[in-house]
């Protein structure tokens, strides 16, 4: 029986600059000792509707030609004895309708995203079933290819952020990643509530099974370490919650996507799964005497209330035992890395947690020095945090806003992720519709929705959660992956050569 697939894959002759530029980087890597093959890149995957039309005419003609047959048939009808004509007669008109009935069924498959056939349904990830979700019977057409990573994801908000991680949350949502919302303890307890119950009655969470909201929130400073601390607490969530995911990735609530979870995963998986992304330098300037040398303390760590950080009187040195990092306070972190972080088989995670307790502005500095003071994890770091921001010059505490006047920029950066936007920019509408696909109040598609194309809601029929279908931002994303990886920009730019 021939089976079609859901979606067929070209493979790229671009796929080799990510070849090329992934064995730069293990030939100046010293602690590399095995790279996956880099054989192919995966290009845009389309919906295949040809299969479907192919067996559609072949079943047609099939049931033609029998019915051809039938009424050569029924034209001899005159020379058989009459008593038989009645039964035959019915038999003959019964025969076409269940051909005709077969037809129909077969030609009927285009109700589905490519025609194929469908089996039941396919168990949740946590062993339930669902109505909605349907598996094609054809053979994987993934599996040559190398297995899409797992993302590990902390979207953090605070008071009004609720109906903003909402929206970024249906953008970034693939059914192959997990999800940790935090809704800060400066929200107020109804904004919290109504985060959880909407996590809790969407149709596809329940079927995903990967979406988690913490229920103890902490207070977070993010001029102090309690942002460091919530961001360690999520971590620990997730490290508990799934034990195969590859990158830990941290955004807020003024954060978005610039790029499909298909486009992400389809670069990354052609990457080492130790690479951790995190823009850093130990050239630390100015902020030796702004942010280094004051002492502050974060009254989030004692008091209910959210309140600024004060200073204290006294100043200190800069350290000797370790040496200063500092850099976004956004990052895709490895998971090796973050147990390190929490588990901390070495002293020096929990060292670095207490120096910068007192640290101005710790979450641009903790995991980038815990990062490039490690022996195992310094020759790992790539440096860059996947972002798009625009700052002021020189650049002030926070980065400026982004609008419809940055979308060109935004767009050819290649950059995974961009920030800060404001509360319902019309320039998240334009990403909306002319990056992601994605319709309002509706997630973004990828290869797991197998809905017709064009349909109100692709997503509505749910189908394979590793097959990708990337798009043009995979493209870009890979443009400047290419560049990071580079010989002129890996190891130059790495904290091992600073």
């Amino acid at each position: 029986m021939d089976h079609s697939i859901n979606y067929d894959r070209k493979f790229r002759a671009s796929s080799g600059r990510v070849k090329d530029a992934t064995e730069s980087w293990a030939q100046q890597s010293a602690t590399r000792k095995l790279l996956p093959r880099f054989d192919t890149m995966r290009s845009s995957l389309r919906y295949s509707s040809s299969p479907s039309r192919v067996r559609y005419s072949f079943k047609n003609g099939k049931a033609m030609d029998v019915m051809k047959k039938v009424t050569q048939l029924s034209c001899r009808l005159a020379t058989i004895e009459r008593k038989w004509l009645v039964p035959l007669v019915a038999s003959i008109i019964t025969s076409i309708m269940l051909l005709f009935l077969v037809a129909f069924k077969v030609g009927s498959g285009e109700h589905h995203s490519s025609g194929d056939s469908i089996v039941p349904i396919i168990p949740a990830r946590d062993g339930t079933q669902s109505q909605n979700v349907v598996e094609s019977i054809a053979q994987d057409p993934t599996a040559e290819l190398p297995p899409p990573p797992r993302l590990a994801y902390l979207i953090s908000g605070t008071k009004g952020d609720g109906l903003r991680m909402q929206r970024t949350l249906q953008a970034l949502y693939h059914p192959w990643n997990y999800y940790l919302l935090h809704l800060d303890l400066d929200a107020p307890p109804r904004e919290r509530l109504d985060l959880a119950r909407y996590v809790k009655n969407e149709v596809v969470f329940k079927e995903g099974g990967n979406v988690y909201v913490v229920g103890k929130t902490n207070l977070v400073t993010y001029r102090g370490p309690t942002m460091i601390a919530a961001t360690l607490h999520g971590a620990a969530i997730l490290l508990r919650k799934a034990k195969d995911w590859d990158w830990f990735i941290n955004l807020s609530a003024a954060d978005y996507p610039l790029v499909t979870q298909d486009d992400l995963l389809h670069v990354f998986s052609y990457l080492p799964r130790d690479l951790n992304f995190i823009q850093h330098t130990s050239d630390i300037g100015w902020k030796e005497f702004q942010r280094a040398k004051p002492i502050i303390i974060d009254p989030g760590l004692y008091q209910n209330k959210k309140t600024d950080i004060f200073w204290a009187t006294q100043r200190r040195a800069l350290p000797t035992a370790f040496r200063l990092f500092t850099g976004s306070a956004w990052f895709a972190l490895t998971r090796s890395f973050m147990e390190y972080c929490n588990l901390g088989w070495e002293n020096l995670p929990r060292t670095l947690l207490m120096y910068y307790t007192n640290f101005v502005s710790s979450p641009e500095g903790y995991f980038h020095t815990v990062l490039c003071n490690a022996q195992e994890f310094r020759n790992t770091t790539v440096n860059h945090d996947l972002h798009y921001i625009k700052w002021d010059h020189p650049p002030k505490q926070h980065p400026l806003s982004l609008t419809l006047k940055d979308m060109e920029n935004m767009t050819i950066s290649g950059a995974a992720f961009a920030r800060k936007f404001d509360k319902d920019d019309p320039v998240l509408d334009r990403i909306d519709e002319t990056l992601l696909n994605r319709k309002k109040g509706q997630f973004t598609p990828g290869g797991w929705c197998i809905g017709r194309r064009h349909a109100t809601d692709p997503c509505a029929l749910r189908g394979n959660h590793s097959l990708l279908r990337p798009g043009p931002g995979s493209r870009r994303f890979e443009n400047l992956v290419v560049r990071m990886l580079s010989a002129e920009s890996f190891r130059t730019q790495q904290c091992a050569s600073v």
